[in-house]
């Protein structure tokens, strides 16, 4: 499969080549000077490594791996900076969406789909703990990985305070948000965040928020997907900036 690389050479000449790895994954134990190359390699470029047993990577990657696994990315990453910039290029108030700890590649990119097809200007993930641009991510995202920028940050707290500075305002979405989604003004400058699958939007991203919507609900269910919950959320942006065009 072209997006692992297994094997110490290959992982490590990736790294040389700066090439985009989404994690690499390394088994307990495993040292030398190969090794040790490519976790200074991987911590310099901001690419995480997992330890983990070596029947992890015997599933990965089969049997010849040499104890390094590397998940490379469908994709290059971009910077921050560049999603505010293709706002600019667009002359439209910026509409960023951020993903705080989304897991699940088929939930990544089915947002991304959305947030393309929305007219969103890019995508906000952060480095750990969350889905990456993996070919299944791109799969589920069904071309939009093409024409949507994403950008991965080591820090989502540091990221929301460069946004605010930059005019932006951040608003959370979650269940028990003290605001209705639709009554709340989506026209400005904004960055949406959702939290992740099971958990929600995390303490500290929380808040940093300027206010947390919530969408209503009539039924029994008292919440949606996140990948649902984004598109319903997104498309109220659209509504609200766009509805005299369409």
């Amino acid at each position: 499969m072209d997006d692992i690389l297994a094997g110490r050479n290959p992982v490590r000449e990736a790294l040389r080549a700066g090439r985009p790895l989404h994690k690499i994954l390394m088994a307990f134990r495993l040292e030398g000077r190969a090794i040790s190359e490519i976790l200074a390699l991987a911590r310099s470029q901001g690419v995480p490594v997992q330890r983990v047993d070596r029947s992890v990577l015997d599933r990965v990657a089969g049997a010849r791996h040499q104890g390094v696994v590397a998940l490379a990315a469908a994709r290059s990453y971009v910077e921050l900076e560049d999603l505010l910039s293709l706002a600019r290029e667009k002359g439209e108030p910026p509409f960023l969406i951020m993903l705080d700890q989304v897991e699940d590649p088929h939930n990544l990119g089915a947002i991304l789909r959305s947030a393309e097809a929305a007219g969103a200007h890019g995508i906000i993930i952060p480095r750990r703990r969350t889905a990456g641009l993996t070919p299944a991510v791109a799969r589920a995202a069904a071309g939009a990985l093409e024409y949507l920028p994403v950008a991965r940050v080591t820090n989502l707290s540091q990221a929301i305070v460069k946004l605010k500075k930059e005019g932006l305002w951040v608003i959370g979405a979650e269940g028990d948000g003290t605001k209705d989604a639709f009554t709340s003004d989506f026209t400005v400058p904004l960055v949406l965040v959702l939290g992740s699958e099971g958990r929600g939007l995390s303490s500290l991203v929380r808040s940093h928020c300027d206010f947390i919507v919530r969408l209503p609900m009539r039924g029994r269910i008292n919440s949606l997907n996140v990948a649902a919950a984004a598109t319903v959320l997104m498309y109220e942006v659209v509504r609200q900036r766009y509805c005299c065009q369409v």
